[in-house]
């Protein structure tokens, strides 16, 4: 469907138009920076017919936003079609989607409502733990099955993307109560998968009290959660084994975060003469790595061994550049960056890391397998819809593209089974 239109015209109008005067309240979707914002205002609604409406306001819009439209009877959504200045108010033209929420917002209520109800309980210090954690994981997947269909129903992801920030709006007094959730949908650090939010997971220790803490509890234990504890493990074990079997290897940390393998590997990154390089955007990450790697005799202060640098991943793509800034690398590993990264850049960066990878050397790397975790509960009730849902098939489509060879590539997975490693030898 066309969502762009200026021109008002009454030709273009399929049905017949009912003049009202009755006010609404409107709220509006904005996508900017990345981030979807709703505004809200009052305005009145001049016309109506099956297909579209018309409201005076005094805010302009721009065509291709969305609009709710709440009035006396059933929430209204559309995209605006064209806006007319008139005055010192504005009209415009909303063409209406067949957007049946109805189902939804009911599951929303009365989710709310059990949440609210074991809320109080949490206040009067009168719940059973294990009963609470069993009726919050009934009351989300409760409301989750409705939101899948409503996904499957709609099928357009601007709308269903609004609709989810509505449903993050409406549940955001109880959910908030949570660290991690309340974490999770404002991303203090400015981007999803923050050091900190890891370092949550890694630690599997609840930070809130009352219904947050078990709100906290559930998240921990979702089996994401527990794939990423489980990979951070996985990827000690491989980089051990690496590096107990060479001498002296240089080694790239690409998206590095809080470098916790690095402290965890310390005694045997001292053993084989190591010198890993380790690379982030985020200067907090560095920082909260280096006071960890203190304590192990690696600081990058008192050792040459570590190097923290502060470096945009996404250059990497550029082989010569690569060449310059970090030269031949004995294994490069990086893990969470790539779920992250859209298809067509993820091979061209994947061929050129694989170029830089001596000969013997070796390229480690992880996937989050879309067919093993309900994605629902980071769209809906997270705001993390940052990592892209793949699978193996997809997985392999990627390293098959990049050109890195069949008969170098081992795969294996964490304990769960959620998060696929890709070990490929040059």
């Amino acid at each position: 469907m066309e969502r762009v239109l200026t021109d008002r015209s009454h030709e273009m109008r399929r049905h017949e138009r009912r003049s009202t005067a009755e006010p609404v309240h409107c709220s509006v979707s904005t996508f900017e920076a990345n981030n979807r914002t709703r505004l809200s205002y009052e305005g009145r609604l001049l016309d109506i017919s099956d297909s579209g409406i018309c409201i005076q306001s005094y805010h302009p819009l721009s065509p291709g936003h969305i609009v709710w439209v709440n009035g006396s009877t059933e929430e209204k959504a559309g995209f605006v079609r064209w806006c007319q200045h008139t005055d010192s108010a504005y009209r415009i033209g909303i063409e209406l989607e067949k957007i049946h929420t109805r189902k939804l917002d009911e599951a929303t209520d009365t989710f709310m409502k059990t949440l609210q109800h074991i809320d109080r309980q949490c206040s009067g210090h009168e719940e059973n733990p294990d009963e609470t954690l069993l009726s919050i994981q009934q009351a989300v997947d409760t409301v989750c099955d409705v939101c899948e269909a409503f996904e499957k129903e709609i099928k357009d992801k601007d709308i269903i993307r609004d609709v989810q920030v509505r449903f993050r709006e409406k549940t955001n007094s109880i959910l908030s109560k949570s660290y991690f959730i309340n974490r999770t949908r404002t991303w203090p650090q400015g981007y999803q998968g923050d050091h900190k939010t890891l370092e949550f997971m890694y630690k599997n220790t609840p930070l809130s009290e009352g219904i947050g803490y078990y709100f906290d509890v559930y998240s921990l234990h979702r089996p994401l959660a527990t794939g990423v504890r489980n990979r951070l493990k996985k990827l000690e074990h491989i980089i051990r084994q690496e590096l107990r079997a060479r001498r002296n290897p240089s080694i790239l940390n690409i998206a590095c975060g809080s470098c916790r393998e690095v402290s965890d590997l310390a005694a045997d990154l001292k053993e084989s003469g190591a010198t890993i390089t380790c690379i982030d955007l985020d200067q907090d990450a560095l920082a909260f790595a280096a006071d960890r790697l203190l304590f192990t005799g690696l600081s990058p202060l008192t050792s040459e061994q570590v190097v923290l640098r502060k470096y945009n991943a996404v250059r990497m793509f550029d082989h010569e550049l690569n060449m310059k800034e970090f030269g031949m690398q004995d294994i490069i590993y990086s893990v969470g960056l790539f779920d992250y990264l859209p298809t067509d850049f993820l091979i061209t960066l994947l061929r050129s890391l694989y170029n830089m990878i001596s000969p013997g050397g070796k390229l480690i790397t992880s996937f989050k397998d879309a067919s093993r975790y309900r994605y629902f509960e980071y769209h809906w009730f997270l705001e993390w819809n940052g990592f892209l849902q793949r699978t193996e098939q997809d997985f392999k489509g990627i390293l098959s593209a990049a050109g890195l060879p069949d008969s170098m590539i081992q795969e294996t997975r964490e304990e769960s089974g959620v998060i696929v490693f890709y070990i490929i030898t040059k």
